[in-house]
């Protein structure tokens, strides 16, 4: 009796185990299958990037996204897509690499500027902030301060920042450049506009919503000042239109009357990410910026 009541405990385990892996190899055939879809037809506009281009969090998904990238009808492209009337595939993914942009490699997907055709009139490019770690630590930052459970793990297992000077701003301001330059190659007629991540720090000093120390907020505005200094130097140098959104959200950080981006604390599902006005905002000055090559002028 006893050995039969094993036997089926034993067997019951064993499909329980079989239908968890089941489930797994499912929903990694599922991100496959997603991510590897290229997006049809041939657009005006391509949008590359990371999540401050997808626009995390700011509203529903677009239709076919794959759901890991998370991009939203209301980021920065499709605002600007609406604004300037021009078709638009766009290719930003949450959490997207410099390397991912131009060769792929990210939840099994190819390089987002595969999407760039010879038609293609206008491509945008925000990315960056992820190689060098920078809204990665800003968020770890102020989670270790946290009594929840991820606080805990923060704590206990992160060693903390590296230093401003010590992350990798050279190899990617040459990814950068490459970038621009493939972009270029594949469609020659296209213009590039490359926008910098909107200032996530006030110019001194720190607030409530950040969850920052003064010293911690000073390390991290370093490390987003090289970061804006690094990507307009690789806009510039491949013959990119550069959006300075570092300088002109100066009046806009989590702590300001009419913030562009958000801190840490009550900031939904994208802290340390643009708000809804940020992508908006950031459209805004893109638009602006185009308004001086012939062919953008807004309808």
């Amino acid at each position: 009796m006893h050995g039969a009541l094993f036997l089926r405990i034993r067997l019951g385990c064993l499909w329980a185990v079989l239908l968890l892996v089941g489930l797994v190899v499912l929903a990694v055939a599922v991100v496959a299958v997603q991510a590897r879809r290229t997006p049809a037809g041939t657009p005006e506009y391509v949008a590359l990037g990371s999540s401050f281009a997808a626009g995390a969090d700011l509203g529903p998904l677009q239709r076919g996204s794959p759901l890991l990238c998370a991009r939203s009808v209301n980021g920065y492209p499709q605002q600007l897509a609406r604004r300037l009337d021009l078709s638009i595939i766009d290719m930003s993914c949450g959490g997207a690499v410099t390397r991912h942009v131009l060769k792929g490699g990210q939840f099994f997907q190819r390089a987002q500027i595969r999407a760039v055709t010879p038609q293609t009139r206008l491509v945008t490019l925000t990315v960056g902030g992820n190689d060098i770690g920078y809204v990665g630590d800003l968020s770890l930052l102020a989670a270790r301060k946290d009594a929840s459970p991820f606080g805990w793990l923060v704590r206990t297992f992160w060693r903390g920042p590296e230093p401003a000077a010590g992350r990798a701003y050279d190899t990617l301001g040459d990814e950068l450049l490459a970038t621009i330059r493939a972009v270029k190659a594949r469609s020659p007629q296209a213009v590039v506009a490359v926008a910098a991540y909107p200032a996530l720090l006030p110019e001194e000093g720190t607030c409530d919503a950040l969850g920052l120390s003064p010293s911690e907020a000073a390390l991290m505005r370093d490390v987003g000042d090289r970061l804006a200094a690094t990507t307009e130097a690789a806009a510039r140098a491949g013959g990119a239109i550069y959006v300075d959104m570092n300088r002109l959200g100066q009046a806009h950080d989590p702590c300001s009357p009419e913030p562009w981006t958000r801190g840490w604390k009550k900031a939904g599902a994208a802290p340390f990410h643009p708000t809804l006005r940020g992508a908006e905002a950031t459209a805004e000055q893109i638009a602006m910026a185009l308004t001086h090559v012939s062919g953008f002028a807004q309808p």
